[in-house]
């Protein structure tokens, strides 16, 4: 099947054609899926994956049981089109989308989430470095892009296509991350009863959902999904979870996608490498500032503190330089005062080392919030070492991590992540 090439500004009203047959809802007894495709080997995959999913194989597939009344999935890929600063890479990517589409024989169609993406991720990034803190875009664009505008979207918006009218009982992408679901009966007014039939009676069945770290360690993902909403779990699917990705490479040749040995994207989230720092210098401006070493001396200069992020070591400028001089690494950025200070030793924070921080904007993706009691670990940065720690709840939805050992202390505006075991318990942003 050839994908027809077709851009939805705002709300999507679909014109391309369809294979779909039926009423509402696509096949009988399917549920539908919107997968987030992005031209990438992850998602193509996972919406290959979801295709291929039937009641006598889901197990094997996606290693969790076959859910009741499982008859398969009706699968439609979305490529989510972000254009930022007149770059136009998305293009590529979604010529990429629609041939993994053709090859699998499902319709694509496409989503114009730019102005979405440029209120929801540029602008708090934005004010952030204005405000000398270091932003995590990527947990920014889950939350209210990804998880957010696109599934709000799917779940909320029916599209016509052959006079079908449907909408996503779940979405999907290419995250490495698993949802645990199990089955809980609620109890409702049991309390007013001694009879267990009755008890019975009034129970509810619910289905209560975790987010997991995946099979494969090294392409964890759950640290940049700590802040979606606990709620929206129960119609995510994350097909890739049980596989690491030497497997997803090796699935995608079987199904012949030509994206099977693509590089994984790097970068800002959906613009890739997009030169963010030449998008700072025009939108805050330059403002030439002192470079200096830990002993106070000025050793360079740079074009503005909100530029760097502690720990970095390129993009200013020293005045003096041997070719078999060790690099210089920021240790500390001075705002109110405009000035870097740099060392030869890397630092992955501040000098200074702390016992505890405070969160603040924490969400839980558990119903009953974490103890003050237990020990849990904390992630403090992606694919970073998880550290011992206990929780403290304080005043306004602030929380305050308390660590074992003491730690170097973070970036501002980061994102640090709970792990109770393999599960995901939620997170919040420095302080």
């Amino acid at each position: 099947m050839k994908a027809k090439k077709t851009v939805f500004v705002g709300i999507p009203q679909v014109v391309e054609q369809s294979s779909l047959r039926g009423k509402s809802g696509g096949v009988v007894g399917k549920k539908t899926v919107f997968v987030g495709m992005s031209g990438g080997v992850d998602s193509s995959v996972a919406a290959a994956l979801l295709k291929q999913a039937k009641p006598n194989n889901f197990s094997k597939l996606f290693g969790r049981p076959t859910p009741k009344g499982f008859r398969g999935y009706l699968v439609i890929g979305i490529f989510i089109k972000i254009e930022i600063g007149g770059d136009c890479s998305w293009r590529q990517e979604r010529r990429s989308a629609f041939t993994a589409a053709a090859i699998l024989d499902i319709p694509l169609y496409t989503i114009d989430l730019s102005k979405e993406y440029e209120q929801a991720v540029v602008d708090y990034m934005l004010a952030e470095y204005r405000a000398g803190r270091t932003p995590n875009p990527d947990v920014m664009c889950n939350q209210q892009i990804k998880f957010g505008a696109f599934y709000d979207w799917a779940i909320k918006t029916r599209i016509d296509a052959d006079k079908t009218q449907i909408n996503a009982d779940f979405i999907a992408t290419g995250h490495y991350a698993r949802v645990e679901r199990t089955r809980e009966l609620s109890m409702i007014n049991s309390q007013f009863t001694n009879s267990k039939i009755k008890d019975i009676e009034n129970s509810l069945e619910i289905e209560n959902c975790k987010l997991k770290i995946p099979k494969d360690l090294i392409k964890d993902q759950t640290y940049f999904l700590y802040a979606i909403d606990r709620e929206k779990l129960a119609k995510i699917l994350f097909p890739l979870g049980d596989l690491k990705k030497d497997e997803v490479r090796k699935l995608a040749k079987k199904f012949g996608l030509p994206n099977a040995d693509k590089p994984d994207s790097q970068g800002l989230c959906f613009v890739g490498d997009f030169d963010f720092k030449k998008f700072l210098r025009e939108k805050i401006g330059v403002k030439k500032g002192e470079v200096k070493n830990e002993q106070g001396e000025v050793i360079g200069e740079h074009d503005g503190v909100y530029l760097f992020t502690i720990g970095e070591r390129h993009g200013f400028t020293i005045y003096q330089h041997s070719n078999d001089e060790k690099p210089y690494y920021i240790v500390t950025k001075d705002l109110a005062n405009n000035v870097l200070t740099v060392s030869t030793t890397p630092l992955s924070g501040s000098s200074e080392e702390v016992g505890e921080i405070a969160l603040e904007k924490v969400n839980w993706l558990v119903t009953v919030k974490p103890t003050t009691a237990k020990i849990y670990h904390a992630r403090l940065r992606h694919r970073g070492a998880l550290t011992a720690c206990q929780l403290r709840e304080g005043e306004k939805g602030e929380w305050r991590v308390i660590f074992t050992e003491p730690i170097t202390s973070p970036a501002p505006g980061q994102s640090v992540v709970i792990y109770d075991g393999d599960v995901c318990l939620g997170g919040g942003v420095i302080k």
